[in-house]
């Protein structure tokens, strides 16, 4: 037999797959076509949309020397026809690209069909894990930050989707006012009652202002607490600054014992001051504790007000 009378041969099986290939390929094309197309008309027909949200509001509801407690206001809009779950809310603060602190809230509540919600995101900056980690970061100081939020929401038609959010502002780290009690000034004495003025230099310590609306404190002299005091007027300490204020008392002289003697002849006189003061600052009202142990001051009596000192005369 020659070569041209040889049977030829037909590779039938592959053009069969090619073609099934070809069929399947294009049944599947047509069934995501009609699944999108279907979404789409579902979509228009019914209303569905992707939620909206935005960072409204932040609020310091706490500051002190230990903490701030921040709370980010976050409102979310849902155009939808049916309730849409908030599956979980991630956050992050940092400043100048330092983690502070960063958390997940799962199961964060659900947004009501047509609705909106305002979402409180309670967060809270420990200062003695921040000081720790970033030694740059000092007492007094007021540090940028950026608040990063995502919120993972389950929406028909869409499905999950994720919402970011991004916040920037400042924050102080506060620090104590320095306090000394410069001296005691007589209004009238007697050994059985005695009513004086407190002469207290404040040295405020901050970057920020503070707005002096009350003082309270104990005061020890020669180791005996003569009682507690309180801020007769408001003041003003500019940052960095120092500001000076009465604070009026009353106290029983002859509970000093010898000690007395001292004070009176001018001497300088061991003294302890304990309290706190409540101010006013940028970022809110903050509750702040002044202390000075092992602090010197003399008693004045009322008339050196202009300068005289009679005490050096005995």
């Amino acid at each position: 037999m020659s070569s041209s009378d040889k049977p030829e041969k037909v590779d039938r099986g592959t053009k069969e797959e090619k073609d099934d290939k070809e069929e399947g390929g294009g049944f599947m094309d047509k069934v995501k076509d009609f699944i999108q197309d279907t979404g789409e008309k579902i979509e228009d027909a019914i209303g569905f949309g992707k939620p909206t949200a935005d960072v409204t509001e932040i609020h310091l509801p706490c500051i002190n020397l230990d903490k701030a407690d921040i709370v980010v206001d976050v409102l979310i809009k849902n155009p939808n026809p049916v309730p849409i779950p908030l599956i979980d809310i991630n956050y992050l603060i940092e400043s100048d690209g330092r983690k502070l602190v960063s958390g997940l809230i799962p199961d964060a509540g659900t947004i009501h069909a047509h609705g909106e919600e305002t979402v409180k995101i309670p967060l809270t900056l420990i200062y003695d894990d921040i000081k720790s980690t970033y030694n740059d970061i000092e007492p007094g100081s007021i540090i940028p930050y950026r608040i990063k939020v995502d919120l993972l929401v389950d929406v028909p038609v869409f499905g999950r989707l994720t919402l970011p959010l991004e916040k920037t502002g400042e924050i102080p780290v506060p620090y104590k006012p320095d306090v000394d009690l410069d001296k005691i000034k007589f209004e009238s004495f007697s050994f059985e009652e005695t009513v004086a003025v407190l002469h207290v230099k404040i040295e405020n310590l901050n970057d920020f202002d503070l707005g002096l609306n009350s003082l309270d404190c104990e005061i020890w002299l020669s180791d005996v607490s003569i009682g507690c005091a309180e801020l007769g007027k408001s003041a003003t300490i500019a940052k960095k600054g120092i500001s000076y204020v009465d604070i009026p008392i009353t106290f029983r002289p002859k509970d000093f014992g010898s000690a007395l003697w001292d004070m009176i002849r001018g001497k300088g006189t061991g003294y302890t001051l304990k309290g706190n003061v409540h101010v006013d600052t940028p970022f809110g009202a903050m509750k702040l504790p002044i202390s000075k142990e092992g602090g010197t001051t003399k008693l004045k009596k009322k008339k050196e007000d202009g300068g005289d000192d009679d005490d050096d005369e005995d």
